[in-house]
């Protein structure tokens, strides 16, 4: 075991609601959902903090805190224009980082 810090990719788990919206989607928006996922999971900081920090992401997805107030908190990727969401908190633990997405949504 080495004290550097884990870097990307990192695990994604769904709570089973989530997962069970997931799978209901229809199948442009699992698309979406599928490559907004690849785009969490290879960030080196899938929060996205810091000015123009998400200027590498797709123009159809957006990563914002859900509450402006609680910047490391949960946050959402706007996917689509709106047209969908993941809701997600990332937790950087030393030994085992992950990112667990608690929403998930399609129009």
């Amino acid at each position: 075991m080495t004290d550097e810090l884990p870097l990307p990719p990192w695990k994604m788990d769904w709570t089973a609601e989530a997962l069970q919206d997931f799978e209901n989607m229809p199948q442009d928006g699992k698309q979406l959902v599928l490559s907004a996922r690849a785009e969490l999971i290879t960030a080196p900081d899938p929060y996205y903090r810091g000015i123009d920090a998400d200027v590498s992401l797709p123009h159809w997805i957006t990563v914002r805190p859900l509450v402006s107030t609680s910047p490391g908190g949960p946050h959402i990727a706007d996917l689509a224009g709106g047209r969908g969401w993941l809701i997600f908190t990332f937790i950087r633990r030393h030994a085992d980082p992950q990112i667990t997405v608690t929403d998930a949504f399609w129009a």
